[in-house]
């Protein structure tokens, strides 16, 4: 394509979501309710295990990690979302694209790897119950955290590297409400198998291996709990892995049903919904998941108010 047919663009215009106007204010409440309420919960998370010492384990570092991450990949899109919202030109400027593209996957895979790490601690606290404060040791796990920090930074770094080179023709409208990569190599006038390719790689790199990793975790402890069966070894079994298995759902589930299930005709409704599932509902519901089901972070809660109460009657 000649230089002529190509102009600079400085920003991108977001299409958003398929929303009648009528139903534009009830929809704009409804986000950012479910926002506020993923700061809330995430945040509540993180502050009981920071506050009370008896969730100073590794299971709970993992878990602080997951809920901060949930917290920041939400608040990658939706204030963007809301923004536009209620903007006349839900424009966004191209390096706060890159920015937003950058941040998307980074978190997004922090969780995948994060989920890894939790599948693995609750493998060796089944099947290595003896061993486990010795093989979970606070430098293990904190090199589990930081090594999925650096794989994470590398991935987002890279994708977001490979999309700058790209020149962009004067189409600049993205039929989505946040920086998609796809979305965007669409509107690419320079060659894009590059970036397909590494997409392809990476992808199968930070989203099947992970989810093989967890896969294999739960093999194992099934085999551990098989070989002794008793109602009580199901039953902890069952209390100890519940919630990260409610998780894994939640967050596998909407990604396979988005990039291995493909729509018919590219449908953009399809891929729009499923992404609000995990940017939105998926974050949000985690910490209904790890506060409900759990009975050390319902037991850090009363604890944790207990001891404001007396403090403050003293």
């Amino acid at each position: 394509m000649s230089g002529e047919n190509q102009t600079i663009v400085s920003e991108f215009l977001l299409l958003g979501l398929p929303i009648e106007p009528e139903q534009h204010n009830l929809f704009y409440a409804l986000f950012l309710a479910m926002y506020l309420t993923t700061v809330m919960g995430n945040m509540l998370i993180i502050i009981l295990i920071r506050l009370d010492s008896h969730l100073h384990t590794p299971m709970y570092l993992f878990l602080s990690n997951l809920s901060f991450s949930d917290l920041c990949f939400s608040s990658v899109t939706i204030p963007k979302l809301l923004q536009n919202m209620q903007s006349q030109v839900p424009s966004i400027p191209y390096g706060g694209c890159l920015t937003q593209m950058y941040f998307f996957p980074f978190f997004g895979d922090l969780e995948s790897f994060l989920l890894v790490a939790m599948a693995y601690d609750r493998y060796v606290a089944i099947c290595f119950p003896l061993h486990y404060t010795t093989i979970m040791s606070p430098q293990l796990c904190l090199s589990l955290v930081a090594l999925s920090g650096v794989l994470t930074t590398f991935h987002a770094m890279l994708h977001t590297l490979l999309m700058a080179r790209l020149s962009f023709c004067a189409d600049n409208v993205i039929p989505h409400f946040f920086c998609d990569m796809s979305a965007l190599l669409k509107l690419a006038c320079s060659d894009t198998q590059v970036n397909e390719l590494v997409i392809f790689i990476m992808g199968g790199l930070v989203i099947v291996i992970p989810f093989l990793l967890i896969i294999m975790s739960y093999v194992r402890i099934i085999s551990s709990i098989l070989k002794v069966p008793s109602a009580r070894g199901i039953r902890k079994a069952f209390s100890t892995c519940g919630s990260h298995l409610s998780v894994v759902s939640l967050f596998y589930g909407t990604i396979i049903g988005l990039y291995l299930c493909p729509s018919a005709n590219n449908s953009t409704i399809k891929d729009t919904v499923m992404a609000m599932m995990y940017t939105v509902v998926t974050p949000m519901l985690n910490p209904f998941i790890y506060s409900l089901r759990n009975r050390d972070m319902k037991g850090a809660l009363g604890r944790v108010f207990c001891k404001r109460k007396t403090l403050s009657f003293s």
